[in-house]
């Protein structure tokens, strides 16, 4: 194992269960996320895009930990933390939720599962839900318990997905919906699949249950899939960026309130229950906010690598916010960015002055997502013969 040696991990961060594996197909950098390893690099990051769009990945995701709530109030303490209104979510449903504070910031943006009427789990983006979840518990009143399982998801995501999961799960997998899951063995590993993912493609997330499994679940991923193109890989950025997919710390932090994202579908100011936030963000809703996420089209040469510097943008000599995501697609053959804003700047149409590494350049206000704006690719059924085709209804 001399590549192994030669990254020279430590040992306070975690490695996933896939981590040997993934060395072994092919990772060339990783990056720190929840305080884990995760594979950010497999090569060239276009052609990873492509291979996403036209045929399969199979991305290691074992750093989006979750948080398992169980105990007979387990359900009302989720929604304590939550502004989206959980009352009518089935067991087997999966939903994208918010996790906010008491100023209405938002602390997370994870995928909630809900496994029983008092088994959730939260799926985490990067930062320390675990431990916000466990000091909201303290005072609560409520009989909760609240740990980290041993479960490491994996993603599984582009058009031939579908196919892949069929042959390692059969035609059940046909029937499920998505942001649904179910429960699944393979070769005798526990697992749960659900029609999730961060790709705006079809996909799935593919929860291991028992790490010891790790490499086996991988390797037979791999032999499965790879005669119908599927490749090792890692989450596209540009992918994301196209899907107008929120990156946690990047495009939203402790400081952003969902209304500046857009996101008012996941706040119910009005139900009875009671959550983190309610409000300071009832406040928010009633005062307007003064920023906004806007996407943008930057003009110039195609960015050689995705933007991590938060560029700052001005309207006539005026700092009016900063670009939190940019990439260059190689689809839309053009710089495209998500950018926080203050109001008068976010008018679409509107032409400001990105200050980029390679100099200011000229931005435009458009709509977001860049591509697919319906989700059309992750929501509608498995590609069927033409007869079966049935379309799914959009329920995350």
């Amino acid at each position: 194992m001399t590549q192994f040696q030669e990254f020279g991990f430590g040992t306070q961060i975690r490695k996933s269960p896939y981590f040997d594996a993934t060395v072994r197909w092919g990772a060339q950098g990783f990056s720190v996320y929840n305080h884990m390893y995760i594979p950010r690099d497999f090569g060239d990051p276009e052609q990873n895009f492509w291979n996403l769009l036209n045929d399969a990945i199979l991305c290691d995701v074992g750093v989006e930990r979750q948080v398992e709530i169980t105990g007979p109030d387990a359900a009302q303490f989720v929604q304590m933390l939550t502004p989206r209104d959980l009352s009518a979510m089935s067991v087997g449903q999966c939903k994208y939720v918010l996790i906010t504070n008491a100023n209405g910031g938002i602390l997370n943006d994870p995928i909630l599962l809900k496994l029983g009427e008092d088994h959730f789990w939260l799926s985490l983006a990067d930062s320390d839900v675990l431990l916000w979840a466990q000091g909201v518990a303290v005072h609560s009143g409520l009989q909760v318990s609240i740990a980290e399982p041993d479960v490491s998801p994996l993603q599984l995501q582009g058009p031939k997905s579908g196919e892949i999961m069929q042959a390692l799960f059969g035609d059940a997998i046909r029937d499920l919906r998505y942001y649904w899951f179910m429960e699944a063995e393979l070769d005798g590993i526990p697992l749960i699949v659900s029609r999730t993912g961060w790709s705006s493609e079809l996909g799935y997330e593919i929860y291991l249950r028992d790490s010891i499994y790790g490499d086996a679940l991988w390797e037979r991923i791999m032999a499965v899939g790879m005669p119908m193109g599927l490749k090792p890989g890692h989450t596209s950025t540009i992918r994301r960026i196209e899907g107008g997919m929120l990156s946690y710390h990047a495009d939203a932090d402790i400081h952003t309130n969902p209304f500046a994202l857009g996101l008012d579908r996941l706040v119910n100011l009005d139900m009875e229950a009671e959550f983190i936030g309610k409000f300071a963000l009832q406040r928010i809703r009633d005062n307007g906010i003064t920023r906004k996420q806007v996407g943008l089209i930057i003009d110039g040469e195609p960015m050689s690598r995705p933007n991590t510097a938060f560029w700052n943008i001005n309207l006539g000599g005026e700092s009016m916010g900063k670009v939190t995501s940019a990439v260059y697609s190689p689809r839309l053959k053009k710089n495209i960015a998500l950018a926080m804003v203050s109001l008068e700047a976010a008018d679409l149409g509107a032409e400001l002055q990105v200050l980029t590494h390679s100099g200011e350049s000229t931005a435009t206000v458009v709509e977001r997502p860049f591509f697919d704006a319906s989700k059309k690719l992750a929501t509608e059924a498995m590609p069927q013969p033409v007869e079966m085709m049935v379309q799914v209804p959009f329920t995350v």
